[in-house]
C-alpha cells in the first residue's frame, strides 16, 4: 500500500479519537483489485427504486389504452375501481426495500467516506441529498400502498373521489423524491473532476445526467423527471464503486 500525496497530515499527538478519523487521520491507498461489498446497498435502492417508481406506476387501463393509440384521455373519479391493486402493492413494497438500501448505504457512506474526506463538502452533500429522497420516498410510496389497500383488503371505505384524492398524490409522489439523488450526483461530479476522490468516468457519467434532467425540468416544467432515471443512475453508481477504482473506496484510514 502506497501512502497517497493528498491525504491529510496525520492527527496531533493527544488528538481525540474522533479528530483523528475525521479530520487529520493519514489515509493510505489499498493496491490490486478490491471488491468493495458496501456500495451494493446502493445497488439494491437503485434497482427496487426502478421498480417502485416506473415498473408499477398506477395507470388505469382505459389511460394505457389511449396512450397506445396515440389519444389524449382524462382520468376522472370514475377510473379508480380499475386500478390493480396487487401492483400499487408491489410497488410500495420495493418502495420500502428501496428506503431501505439508500439508509444503509448512507450510512456507510458517512462512516467510510465522509469521516477520513472530512474537509470534503460535497462527500456531505452527497449524503443531504439521498437522505431527502429517502424521506420523500416514505411518503411518495407510502401514498401508492395507502391506494393500494383501499383498492384491496379495505375497498368500500372511501368513495371514488376519495381514492381519486391518493391517486393524483401519487402520480407524482414516487417521482418527486428522486431530486435529492439529482442533487447527489451534481455532488458526486464535484468530487470526480475538483477533488479528484471519484472516478472522473463515473463523475462524468453522474454530471451528464444530473445537468440532463435538472434541464429537463426547468424546459419541460415536468418536476418528475428525475424519479425515471436517478434510480438507474443509483444502481450504475453503487456498481461502480463495488467493483471500479475510486479513492474513496481504495482508501483506508490508518489510525
Amino acid at each position: 500500500m502506497t501512502s497517497l500525496p493528498e491525504s491529510p497530515s496525520a492527527a496531533p499527538e493527544g488528538a481525540a479519537p474522533t479528530a483523528a478519523l475525521s479530520a487529520d487521520a493519514p489515509l493510505v491507498r489499498r493496491s490490486g483489485f478490491q471488491f468493495t461489498v458496501w456500495p451494493l446497498w446502493a445497488v439494491l435502492a437503485g434497482v427496487a427504486g426502478a421498480v417502485a417508481t416506473v415498473g408499477t406506476d398506477l395507470r388505469p387501463p382505459a389511460e394505457l389504452a389511449a396512450w397506445e393509440a396515440g389519444a389524449e384521455y382524462t382520468v376522472t373519479p370514475a377510473d379508480m375501481l380499475e386500478l390493480d391493486p396487487f401492483l400499487g402493492r408491489i410497488g410500495h413494497v420495493a418502495g420500502l426495500v428501496a428506503i431501505i438500501g439508500l439508509l444503509v448505504f448512507l450510512s456507510a457512506w458517512r462512516r467510510r467516506v465522509e469521516r477520513p474526506f472530512a474537509r470534503s463538502t460535497a462527500a456531505r452533500v452527497v449524503s443531504a441529498g439521498l437522505l431527502a429522497t429517502a424521506g420523500a420516498a416514505l411518503l411518495g410510496y407510502g401514498w401508492r400502498g395507502a391506494l393500494a389497500n383501499y383498492l384491496g383488503p379495505e375497498a368500500g371505505l372511501y368513495g371514488e373521489d376519495g381514492l381519486f384524492v391518493y391517486y393524483m398524490l401519487t402520480d407524482f409522489g414516487a417521482y418527486l423524491p428522486w431530486f435529492g439523488a439529482l442533487v447527489s450526483a451534481l455532488a458526486l461530479a464535484w468530487m470526480a473532476f475538483v477533488e479528484r476522490s471519484v472516478s472522473r468516468l463515473l463523475g462524468t457519467v453522474s454530471g451528464v445526467m444530473a445537468i440532463g434532467l435538472l434541464v429537463g425540468v426547468v424546459a419541460t416544467g415536468v418536476p418528475g423527471l428525475p424519479g425515471v432515471l436517478m434510480p438507474v443512475w443509483l444502481a450504475v453508481t453503487g456498481l461502480w464503486l463495488t467493483l471500479g477504482r475510486s479513492l474513496v473506496t481504495d482508501a483506508e484510514i490508518t489510525r
